[in-house]
């Protein structure tokens, strides 16, 4: 674990934060857009993951969007985040790799996905990215995407029955049909149904990245 403080944190929403880190530790190091870093909670073992929005490896900062829900480690962590408070982290770490995606790129995910929506926006040589997102809370998750510059993202809202991601499907599949690269993102299940129909609607392997952030019942995926 290293050493860093909080230089600042900007309540965006009632579940959203913007936290800014600083120290030392965060400074001439290498990063690109979709790597992660992990952040201890508190005094205790456990940590939650991250990805960066951005870097800035002059000055020993970094920004990160804390989605606060539940009422996890993670949450209360964010939820009580104030100026100056001491943190420990590991990385920057890779996550998977989009340094190689040419345009055009679709970034399809939830809330957990907003940050590495904004570091591939502020990092991509690739003529911008689409954005479609699943999300519980449509008007905050637009109040807080209009907060950092993303506000023509597609957000779809959930249902509990998950029939919602017909409607993510029917647009990823027309934007597949531009020869579209794929980046799925947020909740396990929500990724792998989503990849199976690209996959059969005859979008190659080779054209889909994938990384779940979280999964209903688990904690802590990597």
């Amino acid at each position: 674990m290293r050493p860093a403080h909080v230089a600042g944190v900007r309540t965006l929403s009632p579940h959203f934060r913007l936290v800014e880190l600083e120290g030392e530790a965060l400074e001439n190091v290498a990063w690109t857009a979709g790597d992660k870093i992990q952040v201890a909670m508190g005094s205790g073992l456990s940590a939650r993951t991250y990805t960066p929005m951005s870097w800035d490896a002059g000055n020993g900062r970094t920004r990160l969007l804390a989605f606060a829900h539940g009422d996890g480690p993670g949450s209360r962590w964010a939820s009580g985040l104030r100026a100056g408070n001491a943190c420990q982290f590991f990385g920057p770490r890779r996550s998977f790799d989009l340094a190689d995606l040419g345009a055009p790129i679709v970034l399809f995910g939830d809330e957990t996905s907003f940050g590495l929506a904004a570091a591939l926006r502020d990092s991509l040589q690739a003529g911008g990215t689409l954005h479609v997102f699943e999300a519980t809370d449509v008007a905050e998750s637009r109040l807080v995407l209009d907060s950092i510059g993303l506000g023509q993202a597609r957000l779809i809202a959930r249902s509990a029955d998950d029939t919602h991601l017909a409607t993510a499907e029917s647009e990823l599949l027309r934007l597949a049909a531009n020869g579209a690269q794929f980046v799925l993102t947020g909740k396990a299940p929500s990724i792998q149904r989503v990849g199976r129909t690209l996959k059969a609607a005859g979008v190659a392997s080779s054209r889909i990245r994938a990384k779940a952030y979280w999964a209903p019942g688990k904690t802590g995926l990597d």
